[in-house]
């Protein structure tokens, strides 16, 4: 499938507001999103938001009003810069990458995925202006409970993430049903030749070829994994499961 639309654009593009446009593409043109991004698969559009600087300085930062430590991105500048990367498509999907915002998740990256187009802000300094992400209507996302020098990293992460739901990136689709996070869940254990490598052998239902009891294990082992590491998605999962009534889950 190429994934462009009937006009011959790509059906997902990413426009991204950096002062570093340099760092992209970066990993984004390697390995299965890059070459998805050759094809026309998706789109990547960079816009320097130095740019739009009102001074020979190219300056996009100003001390906080207040007081206290570091610089803050301007309001007049980001907003102009936003306002020619955006297209007014229907859809499209306004993102500010900032740690005080909602947690990125599987659920969100399928969201993002589906939308025609999507401008992700990459902040820098102690932050953006709050008035840009009142006006322009910024969805603050978070990829993460830590603190990045720039929004360029988290950019990354959240594009490859979306890149690799689009439609014929991935050759293997049923790998996408089975990943971590899917149904809340993290992703079982694997296993490949030699059958035994340092005294561990693999496990023998997988070599048993009964598919019925292999899929069984991999749902234990998913279950197992997910009670011990992520109290949270285990809640998820069970509530999702004990209130539609579909099965049992171990508490």
């Amino acid at each position: 499938m190429s994934g462009e639309t009937a006009a011959g654009r790509p059906a997902w593009t990413v426009s991204v507001l950096t002062i570093f446009p340099e760092m992209f593409p970066g990993p984004l043109g390697a390995s299965i999103a890059g070459r998805a991004l050759e094809e026309g698969v998706w789109g990547l559009e960079t816009v320097d938001i130095r740019a739009f600087a009102r001074d020979k300085h190219r300056s996009v930062d100003d001390a906080p009003f207040g007081g206290g430590p570091g610089m803050v991105m301007r309001p007049d500048v980001l907003a102009d810069a936003i306002d020619a990367a955006r297209s007014g498509a229907e859809g499209e999907r306004l993102v500010y990458l900032t740690p005080r915002g909602r947690r990125l998740d599987q659920a969100l990256v399928r969201s993002l995925a589906t939308a025609p187009r999507v401008v992700v802000l990459c902040g820098r300094f102690e932050g953006i202006d709050e008035r840009v992400i009142e006006v322009c209507g910024l969805e603050e996302i978070s990829i993460g409970d830590f603190v990045l020098s720039g929004g360029e990293p988290a950019a990354i992460a959240l594009i490859d993430a979306c890149v690799r739901l689009l439609p014929g990136v991935v050759g293997d689709e049923q790998g996408l049903v089975e990943e971590s996070f899917e149904g809340d869940l993290l992703e079982y254990p694997h296993y490949t030749r030699p059958r035994e490598w340092r005294g561990l052998a693999v496990p023998e239902v997988l070599l048993s070829g009964n598919h019925e009891l292999i899929r069984a294990w991999r749902r234990a082992e998913a279950e197992r994994i997910t009670k011990a590491r992520r109290a949270d998605l285990w809640s998820r999962y069970v509530t999702a499961w004990t209130s539609g009534g579909k099965r049992e889950v171990e508490d």
